[in-house]
């Protein structure tokens, strides 16, 4: 049986859950400070309708806060009409170009409003792994800085040798399977496995990622055993139910699936519009690194150089820590620096 463990590493700025399949991150779940808590999933809020769109059966609700929300219109049930309040949960989160998707709860008075937070980091947790413990402290941050890692990589190797790289597009995420070369007289029988191995292993990376919507799986090989790997998927991928649906494999060797889309990709957390890391995710690891290096050496002083636009992105949780540390630490904005080069030293 599949074990599942809970982490949730909290930082000033910052709290990272991750749960873990079988020792490997399987959900990398980002909460930072400045998240607007009526975008969040699971909260409850009055909305007001800005918009109805009738030939795409949308409407376009001012959610008090952020970009407007969505709503699939059911015409036989909801008759919305512009400036009408209603009470709304926000059932997928706002990613790259695209608000936060709602659901109508019932009506409502007065203007945009939040009514019910959102579950916490740790209740989310253990909707994946019931009451399981939570383990934090410096274990859960070694598992956080791994998970993350993973869900920035293109390439993920599978079990028994090959790979998968995962590329998100606006239109759908690709998976390519890739077997490797030099498998010779076995290479029936490696193609076989290596489909299956890749099928588990994108289920995993993909909810590790946070990406949904249309996913494309081209497979290794030809004439597959469609009946056994469309099997292998629906276990892969049966952790992202209710919704996930599957389509048959194509003779070009492609499966499709829809994988129902909920909490915000960590990608999107973690990366700007250009899906480079982003001066806030460098700007809050280089906290970590200064919470590290002052957490060993808790007597000394230390000098930090980066790139103005991560220490104006890191200038809260600076803030914080030094609340917590004291005044110990000499920052300096240093041009030359690209964001990732930033450096934290003893004085």
């Amino acid at each position: 049986m599949s074990a599942r463990r809970l982490y949730l590493d909290s930082a000033h700025g910052e709290r990272r859950g991750v749960v873990t399949l079988d020792g490997r991150p399987e959900r990398l779940l980002i909460q930072r400070d400045g998240d607007l808590p009526s975008q969040v999933l699971g909260a409850r809020l009055v909305a007001r309708v800005r918009s109805v769109n009738t030939a795409q059966n949308l409407a376009f609700l001012d959610l008090g806060e952020g970009p407007p929300g969505v709503l699939n219109l059911d015409p036989a049930r909801e008759r919305l009409a512009e400036g009408q309040s209603v009470e709304v949960e926000i059932r997928a989160e706002a990613r790259h170009g695209k608000g936060a998707s709602v659901r109508v709860a019932g009506v409502a008075e007065g203007a945009p409003r939040l009514l019910a937070n959102a579950p916490t980091l740790a209740q989310r947790l253990q909707v994946y792994a019931g009451e399981g413990e939570i383990v934090t402290g410096g274990v859960a941050r070694a598992v956080a800085d791994a998970a993350q890692e993973e869900a920035l990589q293109t390439v993920h190797a599978i079990a028994g040798g090959g790979s998968i790289a995962i590329e998100a597009t606006r239109a759908l995420t690709a998976v390519d399977v890739d077997l490797g070369p030099g498998l010779g007289a076995q290479a029936k029988r490696a193609t076989r496995a290596a489909n299956f191995a890749a099928l588990a292993t994108a289920a995993r990376v993909l909810r590790l990622k946070g990406l949904g919507g249309l996913v494309a799986i081209d497979l290794v090989g030809r004439g597959h055993d469609a009946p056994a790997l469309l099997a292998a998927a629906r276990i892969a991928f049966a952790p992202d139910n209710p919704g996930t649906v599957l389509a048959p494999i194509s003779r070009f060797g492609v499966l499709e699936l829809t994988i129902p889309r909920r909490a915000r990709p960590a990608l999107d957390i973690l990366t700007d519009e250009t899906g480079r890391l982003s001066a806030m995710s460098f700007g809050l690891a280089l906290v970590r690194a200064i919470e590290r290096e002052s957490t060993a050496d808790r007597g000394g002083r230390f000098e930090v150089r980066a790139a103005e636009e991560v220490l104006d992105a890191a200038r809260p949780a600076l803030a914080q820590l030094r609340e917590v540390i004291g005044d110990r630490i000499v920052v300096t904005a240093d041009a030359s620096l690209a964001r990732e080069a930033f450096e934290v030293a003893r004085l």
